[in-house]
Parts: structure tokens; C-alpha cells; sequence
């Protein structure tokens, strides 16, 4: 698959800086991020060394993968900013964050995480909706977890809110590897 006439360099991982209850997200992440390495694509994150974010991103450079951080200055002292990266670059503000993160990638996945991570997706989702960009987006559904949001948005559809068409901008993997073939990585 290719975005804009070239290849898939990057991808982008939105998830939690925290690990949450369940060991399958903690797994899933370990396994997203090694899959990523393998596959010869970059990974692009929130930079940090904890949660899911940092067992991510250890994950791919254990594989050898490039791995790319985009971390708010306000940020570096709460989430820990991870050190061993290829790359960690750091921004004045959370709307610098999403605008390079975005800049820097090709497609754009997310795993279990908490409000940081749906508004990064929403708004990912969004400028795809107003035309910005047509990157995939897509929902690992780890344990279930985005089962919540996606009932949301399919009442979001029958109220009128969100355009039919416009429910297929959100896509959805039961895991890494099914994630990774949906973008084109992986066939």
C-alpha cells in the first residue's frame, strides 16, 4: 500500500502511558511493536518510557526497528521520557505532539490507552473526515477493549452525528498482525 504514490515507511502508535489491568494489552504491545521492527517500518509514538507506550517501543528496538518519540516539554518529568529511543524529539505544546507524530507517519494504529490516546485517534479521524489526510486508521481491539467506543459511534451514525461513509474511517483489528495487513505492511 502506498500513501500519496510512496511506500509505507511509518506508523504511528497511539496507546496508553499507563499498562492497564489486563496482561493481553501489555502483550499485544510487546507484539505490535516487535511486528512493526520486523516488518522494516518505523515506529512513531508519544516518547515515553512506561505503560504500553514504552513496552512498545522496547519491543521494536529489541527488533531492530527505528523508533521515533514526540514528547511535550511539560510532559518529559510526568510520563518519563524514554532515553534509549533512535530518536526523541521534544515539543512545546500537545497540539505540536499530534501535528509531527502525524507528519512523521504514514498510518496511524491504536492500542488500549485512556483520554491522551482518544483525542490523539479522534482527531486523527477527524482530519481524515475533513479531507487532510487519507491515512488508514485503525483500532486494535485488544480484550475488547474499544468495543465501548465503537458501539459509540455506530450510535453517533443512527442519531445523525457522523456520516455513514464517515464510520469507515475508523477501522478495526482484532490484533497486530491482522492491524498490520490492513495498512498494506503485511500481506
Amino acid at each position: 500500500m502506498t500513501i500519496s504514490g510512496r511506500p509505507l515507511r511509518r506508523i504511528a502508535v497511539y496507546c496508553g502511558s499507563a499498562s492497564g489491568n489486563n496482561p493481553a494489552f501489555r502483550a499485544e504491545a510487546e507484539a505490535l511493536g516487535a511486528a512493526i521492527a520486523q516488518a522494516g517500518m518505523g515506529l512513531v509514538y508519544g516518547g515515553a518510557c512506561r505503560g504500553l507506550m514504552g513496552v512498545l517501543a522496547d519491543a521494536a528496538l529489541a527488533a531492530g526497528g527505528e523508533v521515533i518519540g514526540v514528547l511535550p516539554d511539560a510532559l518529559k518529568g510526568r510520563e518519563i521520557a524514554h532515553h534509549g529511543l533512535t530518536s526523541l524529539e521534544l515539543v512545546s505544546t500537545m497540539h505540536e505532539r499530534k501535528a509531527r507524530i502525524h507528519e512523521l507517519s504514514d498510518a496511524i494504529l491504536a492500542l488500549p490507552g485512556g483520554y491522551g490516546t482518544l483525542d490523539e485517534l479522534l482527531e486523527a479521524i477527524t482530519w481524515a473526515q475533513i479531507g487532510l489526510h487519507a491515512k488508514p486508521c485503525i483500532l486494535i481491539n485488544t480484550a475488547d477493549y474499544w468495543n465501548g467506543l465503537l458501539a459509540f459511534l455506530d450510535t453517533a451514525v443512527t442519531e445523525g452525528f457522523v456520516e455513514a461513509k464517515n464510520r469507515n474511517l475508523v477501522r478495526v483489528a482484532a490484533n497486530s498482525a491482522e492491524a498490520l495487513i490492513m495498512t498494506g505492511v503485511s500481506r
